[in-house]
């Protein structure tokens, strides 16, 4: 058994961070580009596209790694020891807390503007959970990189 987790290790570790860096992207590309962008605009364009974007995001390729990148981190939890474990062991932490503040933040934001619920009310606050989630998505990144170089 070792020996396979040995063998596995570094695709592993190489996907883990491949997942956790597209990620961390999609979060950065939000708060760097789209929704500056956007805060340009007036409210009906605003949250009509806002509503397509939150639409369109949900699908396969997404899904693949947004749920992709914890559960590729906790696999390198058991394909690695030592130093890099603890490195993957924080990765993993990092990418769980990613999908939480989604949920808990972007999410319920994104259901209320769909429901007819005002920019005012959604704006800054969307804007202030999704740098939350760009920062602990960089630092999974950060991590698992750092967890196969140790590796």
């Amino acid at each position: 058994m070792t020996d396979l987790l040995e063998t596995l290790r570094s695709p592993v570790l190489l996907a883990a961070t491949v997942a956790a860096g597209l990620q961390a992207g999609t979060y950065y590309v939000w708060a760097c580009g789209v929704m500056p962008g956007l805060a340009r605009t007036d409210d009906r364009t605003f949250t009509s596209s806002l509503n397509h974007m939150n639409v369109a995001i949900v699908n396969p390729v997404f899904m693949l790694t947004f749920l992709g990148a914890p559960a590729l981190a906790a696999l390198a939890i058991v394909t690695t020891s030592g130093p890099a474990r603890t490195w993957a062991i924080a990765g993993a932490a990092l990418a769980v807390a990613t999908v939480i503040v989604t949920g808990v933040g972007n999410i319920p934001l994104n259901d209320a503007l769909a429901a007819g619920g005002s920019r005012a009310d959604f704006e800054t606050l969307w804007v202030r959970w999704n740098v939350v989630r760009t920062l602990t998505s960089t630092a999974a990144l950060g991590c698992l990189s750092w967890a196969a170089l140790r590796g």
